[in-house]
């Protein structure tokens, strides 16, 4: 990956200002000074290592909610001043952000789009800018103009869900009974929907194939099952029209949900009907991003798993690419074949996600993620 030109005059600016600051730090904790006293001592304008705009897609989910405020927090931990935006998963409200953030003069845009392939112009106008971007969690796509790629690995995250439904329905151990089980996806306008499915299906197949699985719908190809902007009410809704359509003297024993709030609809439709009680109790119904309601619902036997990815570390990823592209150098990446955007293979550095149930969610505790009394 080519820098471009200014990149090093910026990162050696960027260095200098923080190298400041610590000397700075370090005298006065020398002194004795307490870290909530302030001091009179001039900031040295060097210190400022630039500004970062953060694109965020939406308040409507508490994860983004908490990534974008990690990656502020974490940012200006590293030195420096952020510039925060959610655009309410209004294309044109991100399009107008970004491109106020680039006439301000940020040093560095971090984005997760709400449509990867809507930017193009936009991420032209930084590239005009000598601006670098870094794409977080969601693929930029059909664009040369973006610099790397922070996220999990997708397809993992998939896998681990199919792999759930495998297990808790005792599916690898053989035998003739057979389950019904229904497929949810993401958003059509996420790239990492495709990855989630595929990482899913890749599962699940083998077992749809010999007839161990059955999805009565036979909705199974990815353009029939996706949930518009990954809506809850929207996939409650579809649920609610697969319960009447073929379940009504069919259990239901599986559901594939990509994602918390996709899993939380479901489940109200499910019970709704009937589902939830001794006699009937609910289906397996996977998740992802151990959102605080989803686990709740896991210790209350409800929503059987979810797909933990620690924000945190993401954020920090964000901010060592930010950093590296700030200072003339390439992103750490792990993953240089993978992410396509159609124009480019985008260097990608991809986390580990962790598979989330009432057997294990004690580690979200441990990890400083949740307290006790939030999960209650």
């Amino acid at each position: 990956m080519a820098a471009r030109a200014t990149r090093g005059t910026r990162g050696a600016r960027r260095t200098r200002g923080l190298a400041v600051a610590a000397t700075l730090a370090l005298s006065l904790a020398a002194c004795g000074q307490d870290s909530e006293g302030g001091s009179e001592t001039e900031r040295d304008p060097e210190a400022e290592g630039g500004t970062v705009g953060i694109a965020m897609p939406t308040r409507s989910s508490e994860r983004w909610i908490a990534d974008g405020e990690n990656m502020v927090a974490q940012f200006e931990e590293a030195g420096y001043e952020t510039d925060l935006q959610y655009g309410e998963d209004q294309i044109e409200n991100q399009i107008s952000q970004i491109e106020n953030m680039i006439a301000q003069g940020v040093d560095l845009l971090v984005i997760a789009a709400i449509d990867g392939a809507s930017l193009g112009n936009v991420l032209q106008q930084a590239a005009d800018a000598d601006i670098p971007v870094v794409a977080y969690d969601r693929l930029l796509m059909d664009t040369e103009n973006v610099d790397c790629y922070a996220s999990f690995d997708n397809e993992r995250v998939g896998a681990l869900q199919g792999q759930y439904i495998v297990d808790s329905l005792g599916l690898a151990e053989g035998g003739d009974e057979a389950y019904n089980i229904e497929l949810f996806a993401g958003s059509p306008d996420d790239n990492n929907t495709r990855y989630f499915f595929q990482g899913a299906m890749g599962v699940l197949q083998p077992f749809l194939d010999d007839g161990q699985l059955t999805v009565r719908s036979g909705a199974t190809e990815l353009n029939a099952v996706t949930t518009e902007r990954w809506s809850g009410p929207e996939a409650q809704e579809r649920m609610d029209d697969l319960l009447t359509a073929e379940y009504r003297s069919e259990r239901l024993d599986a559901v594939l949900s990509p994602y918390d709030g996709i899993s939380l609809g479901i489940i109200a439709a499910l019970k709704n009907v009937g589902y939830g009680t001794a006699d009937q109790p609910l289906p397996v119904v996977t998740g992802q991003d151990a959102e605080l309601a989803s686990v709740q619902s896991i210790i209350a036997g409800e929503q059987t798993q979810t797909v933990f990815k620690d924000m945190r570390e993401l954020a920090a990823q964000a901010v060592a690419m930010g950093d590296a592209l700030l200072g003339g150098e390439e992103c750490e990446a792990n993953d240089t074949e993978s992410y396509d955007n159609g124009v480019k293979v985008v260097p990608a550095f991809l986390l580990d996600p962790v598979s989330i149930d009432a057997e294990n969610y004690q580690l979200l505790v441990d990890g400083g993620f949740y307290t006790e009394e939030q999960l209650g």
